[in-house]
């Protein structure tokens, strides 16, 4: 059978999709090739499982490390759990199409992408989404658009859409973009205190690429798609009608109380009462089921938080559209650690603690491109209390990780150069309290905890959360919501950044897509509600502490020459564990001659650097040194001033009195302090003792006659 293939130009660069070859028993398979970079993308699908009541989505996207011609790192040689990357991509794949899938379709999907070749430059997530979004268009599934994706940089003043991993080196913004022909509905985004009006000119440019790769899965849907076959159950009228009539005020009641956990409680109540009036346990064969009940009561909630926000400008807990939540902030809270904060914003509350290391503290990442290490990570938990409730306590989820990742890169572009700040640096975020963004909460608090940590960031960064809802009549943007507006509203639309410009962005909707204009409504909202933040939490501590914790690693570094790396390490390494063991502080050297010495003492610090530039320092003319006498001669003396280089103090510049025989002023072993007076073409250092004495009596310094 020969395949099905579909390329066009993309941002110079020719993007391929192909189908009918690779993978036939799948219901949608597409292989998708850009540069060197190729992609195996699949979707699979099954019946409901009995009594399910959500859509079972499931996205597994692996990095084959032979796709980079690599072996996988480990003692097993095999690829094992998902990476960071790979779990970040998975949500990236994620998010943008579970809103296409119409409501009331529980089919069990599963989309699994497999990288097959890498050229380094062009980065598969990009490439996974695309063709995953293609597998799905022609499998016969109900998918409402068919979707694209691009990454868009900021390079030297100018937007760059699909940007190499070289360029990505130098951009000042990491966008990715996901939608259809007539919306966005996916944002991401990192960037250096980007301003607003080039981060919404980015997200317009990729959206017009976005509609070129639309238009190719449309050619392909057309070439190779499968015909759709599910329908949508129709609700019964009759009990929407009767629920309705029964619970519609109660619900509009419980909806007005002001706090979370009451608020629960109460919705909970009717809800129990509502299904065992409709769905009553002695009875045979009930008219409905639990979940058409469920269903039902859902919708009406929904309907009774937007009727309130459109036609009243109320909220559940009392607030109008705009308000953001009361917000305090404490610092220095945990006496040991190295910084810690304490972000508080109405029902959400964010503990995040800094914790201060040295390069070995450094993660290294192991992937289809080169292995490099990351001097900022930030980790974020979302323990079951911190939502009142039980649940099984187990390995980090995706969510996690994905709520980690936004917050770390909404942070590190304002951290210092590590030239200026050499520590490797992890934040903590224990998140517990959370009703709304509790994302945006670790970027808060991580800002406060860095600054009572000492590091000298280049400025305080916030973050929030941007919410809609929407009726017959139009749409209401929301600022702060909380986790009900989340669930029953349109978007999530989170962001971060400074007083100077955005640092991070992420976008979530349930809608078909958001239009510009929603978009820069949306951020510019974001901008004015940042601004009140940054103004509490700088009225909470102004600016970073000058010190950092008595209790965190002192680093002090020296660039040497490189030639002279060796000589510092010694034979075998005995130089420098000579200097680890006489000075109890850790040393570690790079490649290019930079040397880091760290110690919880900073006299022990100072010690080891001394003793590294004796070592590593070239002997200079008119120094005076402090050196061990090495051996005796009889026209003088040899001082070694330095490791491994010894110098001549002549008979005659041993003192200012006449000398009959060296010994009678030093022997072997004996600590004099000396002056270089001369270096020959061949190195060959002169020393005198006697320019020494007589330099350091005028200065009024002791000698070692005194």
């Amino acid at each position: 059978m020969e395949p099905i293939v579909v390329e066009r130009e993309i941002a110079g660069r020719t993007l391929r999709m192909e189908t009918g070859r690779l993978a036939k028993q799948a219901d949608g398979a597409v292989l998708v090739t850009y540069g060197e970079t190729s992609a195996l993308c699949t979707v699979v699908t099954s019946d409901p499982r009995p009594g399910i009541d959500f859509f079972p989505l499931t996205v597994d996207y692996r990095e084959r490390i032979y796709a980079a011609g690599k072996f996988p790192g480990g003692f097993f040689k095999r690829e094992g759990r998902p990476t960071t990357k790979e779990i970040l991509t998975c949500r990236l794949i994620d998010r943008p199409m579970r809103p296409m899938f119409p409501e009331g379709f529980y089919d069990e999907v599963l989309i699994q992408v497999f990288v097959l070749s890498s050229d380094q430059q062009n980065d598969p997530d990009i490439l996974a989404f695309v063709g995953a979004a293609a597998a799905v268009r022609i499998s016969g599934l109900p998918f409402h658009h068919s979707l694209g994706a691009v990454r868009v940089g900021y390079v030297d003043g100018e937007l760059v859409v699909n940007p190499t991993e070289a360029q990505l080196e130098y951009s000042e913004m990491d966008m990715v973009v996901a939608g259809h022909a007539d919306a966005v509905n996916m944002i991401e985004v990192g960037a250096a205190e980007t301003p607003e009006n080039v981060v919404i000119e980015g997200i317009s440019t990729g959206h017009e690429h976005i509609k070129q790769i639309a238009s190719m899965i449309d050619e392909l849907h057309e070439k190779a798609g499968k015909e759709i076959t599910w329908e949508k159950p129709e609700p019964s009228a009759k009990l929407d009608a009767d629920v309705r009539a029964h619970v519609g005020d109660r619900i509009r009641e419980a909806r007005q109380i002001p706090g979370k956990l009451e608020r629960k409680a109460a919705i909970k109540e009717i809800r129990v009462e509502a299904v065992e009036k409709f769905c009553p346990a002695d009875a045979d064969e009930p008219e409905f089921t639990k979940d058409e009940v469920a269903h039902v009561l859902e919708a009406i909630e929904s309907e009774v938080i937007v009727d309130m926000i459109m036609n009243e400008d109320k909220r559940s807990d009392g607030r109008k559209a705009h308000d953001l939540r009361e917000v305090w902030c404490d610092t220095d809270l945990l006496p040991r650690v190295h910084g810690s904060a304490l972000f508080t914003r109405g029902e959400t509350q964010a503990l995040v603690v800094a914790t201060l290391g040295t390069s070995r503290d450094e993660q290294i990442i192991d992937g289809l491109t080169e292995e490099y290490s990351k001097k900022f990570l930030l980790h974020y938990t979302f323990p079951p209390f911190s939502v009142g409730e039980v649940k099984r306590v187990g390995a980090v989820s995706r969510r996690e990780i994905g709520h980690g990742a936004l917050a770390e890169r909404s942070l590190e572009r304002i951290l210092p150069h590590p030239d200026k700040f050499p520590y490797t640096i992890r934040l903590a975020s224990e998140i517990l309290e959370s009703n709304g963004s509790s994302s945006m909460a670790s970027v808060c608090g991580g800002t406060l905890a860095l600054m009572d940590a000492g590091v000298p960031i280049i400025q305080p960064v916030a973050g929030i959360s941007i919410g809609m809802v929407h009726n017959d009549s139009g749409y209401k943007m929301l600022v702060d919501i909380i986790g009900e507006e989340d669930h029953f509203g349109d978007m999530d639309f989170k962001v971060s950044g400074s007083q100077r410009g955005i640092t991070g962005i992420q976008l979530d909707i349930k809608i078909d897509g958001l239009t510009m204009e929603q978009i820069a409504e949306a951020i510019e909202l974001a901008r004015e509600t940042r601004m009140k933040l940054l103004r509490t939490m700088l009225s909470t501590i102004q600016r970073p502490k000058a010190d950092i914790s008595a209790y965190a690693p002192r680093i002090l570094s020296i660039q040497i020459n490189p030639e002279k790396i060796g000589k510092v390490i010694g034979p075998g390494g005995k130089g420098i564990r000579a200097i680890e063991g006489d000075s109890g502080a850790k040393v570690d050297i790079d490649d290019d001659g930079t040397i880091t010495v760290s110690s919880t003492d900073l006299a022990a610090a100072e010690k080891a650097m001394d003793m590294i530039r004796a070592v590593a320092e070239d002997v200079q003319l008119g120094r005076i040194y402090e050196g061990k006498v090495s051996s005796v001669k009889d026209f003088g003396a040899f001082v070694e001033v330095a490791p491994g280089q010894d110098g001549l103090c002549h008979i005659s510049e041993l003192s200012d009195d006449f000398v009959k025989k060296v010994d009678d002023v030093c022997a072997v072993g004996d600590v004099v302090r000396v002056k270089v007076i001369a270096i020959d073409d061949q190195g060959r250092i002169k020393l005198s003792r006697r320019q020494a004495l007589i330099e350091e009596s005028e200065n009024g310094e002791e000698t070692d006659e005194d």
